[in-house]
């Protein structure tokens, strides 16, 4: 009677403490999942912002602009044909 009293409480306990393992696995899953779909929605962001800083950078760099900028900020200009030296190899 004694045996199968510890074999009992044994068993009892292994239920519980795999249920309380389970509970455990769950919680922690859906924490990793939030955890997932946070780094998810800030990888999306992020990628628009790469997107906008691309098409920033492609119109910083147009080269009407920089011709802009160097003639009006500069006051860079082309040189006359007279001022043209070619250097032969």
């Amino acid at each position: 009677m004694k045996a199968s009293r510890v074999i009992i409480g044994l068993i009892l306990a292994a239920v519980i403490g795999s249920a309380i393992a389970l509970v455990y696995a769950r919680h922690e899953n859906r924490t990793l999942f939030f955890a997932l779909e946070r780094l998810n929605a800030e990888r999306d962001e992020l990628n628009i912002e790469w997107g906008q800083l691309q098409l920033e950078q492609s119109t910083w760099a147009d080269a009407n602009r920089i011709e802009q900028v160097a003639t009006r900020d500069l006051g860079m200009t082309f040189p006359a044909p007279q001022d043209i030296v070619v250097i032969a190899p």
